[in-house]
């Protein structure tokens, strides 16, 4: 898990690595929390660390479900209005019969399955702008395989400094001294890797 992204070669190389980056702070983000932890909601907010690894997991599966479908369109959903309701409003939240490390899992597994599709899909092929959610836009008809790549690099940033705050309020850690700690760096006089509280 990097503290920088590193030097890019060109753009589809800027989009993984970007992607990588911005996927790899969840990871870091949850270092060290128990279960209980994950779920607590500490601030106004009703997010969680836990709820926020699931829903940028439902995220990336939406989005890249579309890119893998382009130019087609994903199968329509026939459930019922409440029925999908509900799963969106599931994502947001980390339930008492999960545990992190089966969040984190299915995160790991989504992040490689969405940077398979960076390495792989045609960056200019239409991505058809969905019509089932009042957030879309009704005066574009498609946004390119690109445009959504940086959408969900946005999308993951925005969540990550979510969970930072989220995680700064738990335990007061942060994101340097998290990944100094995951990956196990020798304290610096500018930067002591984490440590749980005794």
């Amino acid at each position: 898990m990097p503290t920088l992204a590193p030097p890019v070669l060109d753009e589809r190389h800027a989009l993984r690595e970007f992607l990588a980056y911005h996927q790899s702070a969840f990871v870091a983000v949850a270092y060290g929390l128990t279960d209980e932890q994950a779920r607590v909601t500490p601030t106004v907010s009703t997010l969680s660390v836990g709820g926020l690894i699931k829903h940028v997991t439902g995220v990336q599966r939406g989005w890249m479900a579309r890119v893998a479908a382009a130019p087609g369109e994903v199968p329509s959903d026939d459930r019922p209005f409440e029925e999908r309701a509900e799963e969106f409003r599931d994502e947001y939240v980390m339930r008492h019969d999960q545990t992190l490390a089966q969040l984190i899992d299915a995160l790991r597994a989504q992040n490689a399955a969405s940077l398979r599709l960076v390495d792989t899909a045609d960056l200019d092929a239409a991505v058809p702008v969905p019509r089932d959610a009042p957030w879309f836009p009704a005066d574009v008809t498609a946004w390119s395989v690109r445009w959504v790549f940086q959408h969900l690099i946005a999308e993951l940033a925005r969540h990550a400094g979510h969970a930072d705050i989220i995680r700064e309020t738990i335990d007061g850690a942060t994101m340097y001294e998290l990944v100094a700690a995951a990956e196990g760096m020798e304290p610096q006089p500018w930067l002591t890797p984490w440590r749980p509280n005794e």
